[in-house]
Formats: C-alpha cells, sequence, structure tokens
C-alpha cells in the first residue's frame, strides 16, 4: 500500500487502543473506519428514516430518496472530489493525497445520528431532551461512533482522530450557547472533543458558537459540501418527480419574488427542465459542476502545525454556493412548507411526543403507572441499572432516535390504537 504523508500519526490514532490481533490488517485506518461503518445496523436504518418526504406521502413512488440513498451519494460526491482535488490542486502529490476512504466514512456517517421523521424528529427530541441536556443530530452521530454503534446499541466502533474530525460540524457545547435549538454537541461528550483536538484549548478568537464552528477540518468541509450538492440537486429532483414542485408553482412563486438575473436563469433550467421530463438527468449536471467548483489554499492557525487537515482548506466557487442556497431556497418555500408536509410534521411530532411521555413515566422519571415492560430487554436493564436521570434520558432517547419512521409508528399503535391489535409482528 502506497504511503500517504498527508496523514500522521495523530490522525490515525484510535479513540481507545484496540487489542493486537494475530496480524496486520491489510486495511489502511480509514479503511477499517470506513467499513465499520458499512456494516453496522445504524447505516442500515436509514433506508427507513425521512429525508424529505415521509412514506407515508408518497405511497405510490417508490424512487425518492431515504437518508440511506442520500447517504450513498453525499459519499459518492465525496469521493469524487477527493479524485478532482487530487487531479487538480498542487498543493497536493502522488504520496499527499486527501483520503477518499476517510471522507467516504464521513459522508457514510454524517446522518446516522438523525432520528425518524426528519428534521421534524430531530426539533421535537430537541425540545423534549431540553431538561436532559437536547438533542441534536450532528452530536447524536458522534454519540453513536463513540459509543452506541455496536453491542445492541451500548459499543461505539473506536474511530480514528481523523473521522471523529471528519463528522464534528460543530465545536460548541451545549452549555456555552443556552437557548439554542441545535449546532452544538453535548456537554458530555467534552471528552471526545477534547481527543478531537488533541488535548488542546481553543484560543481566545475561536469563541462558542460560529466562530469556533466555523473552525472544521478539511474532510469536513468536504462532507459538508457532498451533503449541499446531494441535498440541493437531488432532493429537489425528488421534489418535483413527486409533485410538490410544478411549472405553476414556481411561476406563481416566482411573482412574488425579487429574482436578480442569475437567480432567474436557475429558475428558467428548472422550468424548461421540468417541461421537457428530464429534471433528474438535468439536475445530475449540477453534481459535477459542484465537484469541479472546489479547489484547495493553505490556511494557518489553530491546529494547522498538527495536522495537514487544518494547513489546508476547501474553497468553492461563489456562483456554485449562490446556486445551491437558491435551490434549497426553493425547497423551503415551496416544500417545507407546503401544508400537506406540514400536516405530516404534525403527526410525526404527536407521535413522539406521546412516546416519549409513556417513556418518561416509566423511564425516565418513575411514576405510578406499574412496571410494564415497555422496551426491549436489552435496553431497558441498562436503564434501570442507572440511578441519574439525565443519564436514563439519554439512553432512551438513543432508543427513540435509532427508531425508523415505521417503527415508531408501530409502537405508538401498540401503546395507543386501541384498533391495532395485531401480534403477527411480535412474534
Amino acid at each position: 500500500m502506497r504511503s500517504n504523508t498527508f496523514y500522521n500519526d495523530l490522525d490515525i490514532a484510535r479513540l481507545h487502543q484496540e487489542p493486537r490481533g494475530s496480524g496486520e490488517d491489510y486495511r489502511s485506518a480509514f479503511q477499517i473506519d470506513r467499513d465499520r461503518i458499512l456494516h453496522s445496523a445504524a447505516l442500515r436504518r436509514l433506508q427507513g428514516k425521512t429525508q424529505v418526504f415521509q412514506s407515508s406521502l408518497v405511497v405510490e413512488n417508490d424512487s425518492y430518496r431515504t437518508r440511506l440513498t442520500h447517504s450513498l451519494e453525499v459519499a459518492q460526491v465525496g469521493r469524487s472530489i477527493c479524485g478532482w482535488l487530487a487531479s487538480s490542486s498542487p498543493l497536493l502529490g502522488d504520496d499527499t493525497q486527501i483520503d477518499p476512504h476517510l471522507v467516504e466514512a464521513a459522508c457514510l456517517a454524517h446522518d446516522l445520528g438523525h432520528p425518524p421523521f426528519g428534521h421534524t424528529g430531530e426539533q421535537a427530541l430537541h425540545r423534549l431532551m431540553q431538561p436532559y441536556g437536547g438533542f441534536e443530530g450532528n452530536a447524536q452521530t458522534l454519540r453513536q461512533l463513540t459509543h452506541t454503534l455496536f453491542d445492541e446499541g451500548l459499543k461505539g466502533m473506536n474511530p480514528t482522530r481523523a473521522l471523529l474530525d471528519a463528522i464534528l460540524k460543530y465545536k460548541t457545547l451545549h452549555s456555552e450557547i443556552p437557548g439554542a435549538d441545535n449546532h452544538y454537541l453535548y456537554d458530555d461528550q467534552r471528552e471526545h472533543l477534547n481527543f478531537v483536538l488533541n488535548a488542546k484549548t481553543f484560543p481566545a478568537e475561536y469563541a462558542s458558537g460560529e466562530k469556533r464552528d466555523a473552525l472544521k477540518s478539511l474532510e469536513c468541509q468536504i462532507m459538508d459540501w457532498a451533503d449541499d450538492t446531494a441535498y440541493s440537486t437531488n432532493d429537489l429532483a425528488d421534489a418535483v418527480q413527486i409533485g410538490f414542485i410544478t411549472v405553476t408553482k414556481l411561476e406563481n412563486w416566482a411573482e412574488k419574488q425579487t429574482l436578480n438575473d442569475e437567480e432567474e436563469n436557475h429558475l428558467q433550467f428548472l422550468i424548461d427542465a421540468i417541461r421537457e421530463n428530464k429534471v433528474e438527468r438535468r439536475l445530475a449536471r449540477g453534481i459535477g459542476a459542484n465537484i469541479q467548483a472546489c479547489s484547495l489554499r493553505e490556511r494557518s492557525g489553530f491546529l494547522s502545525n498538527d495536522t495537514r487537515r487544518y494547513a489546508l482548506e476547501l474553497v468553492i466557487e461563489e456562483g456554485a454556493r449562490r446556486k445551491a442556497r437558491f435551490h434549497k431556497r426553493i425547497a423551503r418555500e415551496l416544500v417545507f412548507a407546503s401544508n400537506v408536509l406540514q400536516q405530516s410534521d404534525f403527526k410525526a411530532e404527536h407521535i413522539l411526543d406521546s412516546l416519549f411521555e409513556a417513556l418518561h413515566e416509566r423511564y425516565i422519571e418513575p411514576g405510578t403507572r406499574g412496571r410494564r415492560h415497555l422496551l426491549p430487554k436489552a435496553v431497558e436493564q441498562p436503564i434501570e441499572r442507572e440511578e441519574n436521570p439525565i443519564v436514563r434520558a439519554r439512553l432512551v432517547c438513543d432508543w427513540l432516535a435509532n427508531l425508523t419512521d415505521r417503527a415508531a409508528i408501530r409502537v405508538y399503535q401498540r401503546l395507543f390504537d386501541v384498533g391495532h391489535s395485531s401480534l403477527a409482528e411480535l412474534v
């Protein structure tokens, strides 16, 4: 295997020392990271989690994207960015390359922590978990990798430092930004943040919040842009195919906007693609354009002397960024704000509220409803052994966040739907 001098021992160090096997693994540290994620149940569960559209909304269309297919597409874009930069950037060389396996692992993992029902589920769990440290999708991904990925949700995958940093979009703790709705880590993840930083303290200029969160490793920046690329192209194509975005809706929306010439061109391009029934093909061109919009430049500052992951940063052409923002704006105002999606979100929020309330009274702050076994034994036993209600709440939240959309609905039906009497699925 060719040596890659882009990474050093600091980058490939794992969270915990691993026992020595019978022989040296033929894979690199980052290939092992990628493989552990790829073979995890957590990744497979993403096939049953909402990306944009819940399955109940699109029963006549089975080609829409789930969290899993979205993650696979992000991983492909991430690897392609690595290939483009390897061939185009003078700051890289034959033996100094951004590792595509590391970027692929980060892209595959980036949504592992997301709960059922998409961002609505994340917002609901954040509200419900406020007394116990909040809920945040990126923080939950970190928790998956370090604590709950394997062994019935009680053991992490022992990731490398570079992988943890590559999924760490935010570096601010929940208690440092009171009242924030998202973009934080759980307070008990301080030790993992310290590991990522190699026990270094943030300089004074990196205040908690946006300033600190902007400090991302190079691989994290690539993952983030790959995610934006997939979301602003493929998810927009889904919205058209399913019927949430039509020519009429776009034209009516545009009449109420003040669009510049560039935005008018993007809008017309989308309208023409819909009329010619070539949306998927036309929007897919934007993926290649977004990949080639990437370049590298040198940077210096905090951590740049320790690892090349902070000695270089990703540069994206501003026109590509503006187009992605415009597409996301269309999706936000024509899809997420639609009454159909809002009704679906209302139902999803009600389901999670009801499940959390029942589990709260039984496991977090035990009330007078008896000792019924509402959770699987392997999940219930660690909760009942734990005395701290904050830890109990986090364990309950782990179970809820792991549920697929369909699993959450089934549990709700068993607990609250008097007309739901089938036991076949339980056996």
